[in-house]
């Protein structure tokens, strides 16, 4: 028979300093701005995809990339107009003294994207490291599952300082649910993009990039928040059950 989850070593039994460290990166990435505990709105769940401007950089070098494509057919011109758009928006956050470490990943991962295609000839293979990046979510995901270690739960216990959220029943399998969304999403974007990339559609395959990047992790992150609350409140919850006959 297969063990509970409370039957498990605790989770929070590694070295104390390298789990501070980690949450701490997880406080400061969009994650945190979502943390289980906290009541879901509008205005927080678009502060943890980086604001009106975040969402701009996330889907104008894919939108700039498609048009360009689509009107001009040109290899070059639709490679180049996103790597261009990627570096404004390094000087715009120079200029303005602000972070840039994000920026220039994004720039770096379009760079990377442009060279691909650039070697290749081939637009399509624009996409290809993003295959990786959602092959990686798959495989992560679904092996902390498999460990039974499930990732949302992981970050939720970073970010709420509870690593002995695995003995609670309730926060384990609620955590279970909320990894499984993630597994979704990779699956979703895999399954949708990989058929494309193979009978070479550029233009639709920009388009479900497009579709399945920004407005379905937004989706996936508030399901995930909305399932998370119903276990991680933490301490109200605990002197609630407490209390209750």
């Amino acid at each position: 028979m297969a063990r509970e989850p409370h039957e498990d070593p605790p989770a929070g039994s590694g070295d104390p300093d390298l789990r501070e460290a980690m949450a701490r990166a997880v406080r400061r990435s969009g994650l945190g701005r979502v943390a289980p505990d906290q009541a879901p709105s509008a205005a927080t769940l678009l502060l943890a995809m980086g604001g009106v401007r975040g969402i701009v950089e996330s889907i104008l070098p894919g939108l700039l990339f498609l048009v360009t494509y689509t009107i001009t057919r040109n290899l070059w011109l639709s490679v180049a107009a996103p790597v261009v758009i990627a570096l404004v928006f390094i000087v715009i956050r120079l200029v303005r003294r602000e972070p840039i470490t994000s920026a220039i990943a994004g720039a770096l991962g379009i760079v990377i994207s442009a060279v691909i295609a650039l070697l290749t000839g081939r637009p399509e293979d624009n996409f290809v490291p993003g295959f990786f990046i959602n092959g990686a979510i798959l495989l992560l995901t679904v092996v902390s599952l498999l460990v039974r270690r499930p990732l949302i739960g992981v970050l939720a216990s970073l970010l709420l300082s509870d690593p002995e959220w695995r003995a609670d029943r309730a926060q384990f399998k609620v955590a279970v649910i909320a990894t499984w969304f993630w597994v979704a999403l990779a699956v979703i974007r895999l399954g949708v993009e990989l058929p494309l990339w193979a009978v070479g559609d550029t233009s639709a395959l920009a388009t479900a990039r497009l579709l399945t990047g920004v407005p379905l992790y937004a989706v996936i992150l508030w399901l995930t928040w909305l399932v998370m609350r119903t276990a991680w409140t933490a301490p109200e919850r605990v002197e609630d059950d407490g209390t209750s006959s």
